[in-house]
């Protein structure tokens, strides 16, 4: 697959991991990831994310465990659940090799609604990406919310 055939792709899986999140298909978002992979979303700059502090840094087990706490209708994340959207553009393929992995940017801005209260965030996003039979499978996304080391509500659901 071309570099732009395999851009294009990444795209549209992007897009397609944004859509599984508002819908709250999680078990599908869940089946998106390579089972090593990474979900990251730091505080401040930087690239050390296991030395310092992340607003997430979930592996396979904490990952299930959040969607779990999202389904359960036990968990204040679950009580009165934040409708959401997702808006991903300005993608930058950064580094592709057809057998190996596809390194690609994007700009989010996700707008939430909860408790009468509209809030906006805006990121930028990276994902590695490992093709597969399918599609791709995320081995890692990094979530850079441009206002990471200021104050936040309580982020609920996933990014």
């Amino acid at each position: 697959m071309s570099g732009v055939d395999q851009a294009k792709a990444a795209e549209a899986f992007i897009a397609l991991e944004a859509d599984l999140l508002d819908h709250a298909e999680y078990q599908q978002w869940l089946d998106l990831w390579d089972d090593g992979g990474l979900y990251i979303i730091p505080i401040g700059e930087g690239d050390d994310f296991e030395d310092r502090l992340n607003y997430a840094y979930d592996d396979a087990a904490m990952r299930r465990m959040r969607v779990a706490r999202l389904t359960s209708g036990q968990s204040m994340s679950a009580n009165e659940a934040a409708r959401t959207v997702r808006v991903t553009g300005r993608y930058r393929l950064l580094d592709s090799s057809a057998d190996d992995v596809v390194n690609i940017r994007c700009a989010q801005t996700l707008t939430e609604y909860r408790r009468e209260t509209l809030r906006t965030y805006a990121a930028n996003v990276t994902f590695v990406l490992k093709p597969c039979d399918d599609g791709f499978r995320i081995q890692k996304k990094v979530v850079r919310l441009i206002n990471s080391d200021g104050a936040l509500a309580g982020l609920t659901y996933l990014l």
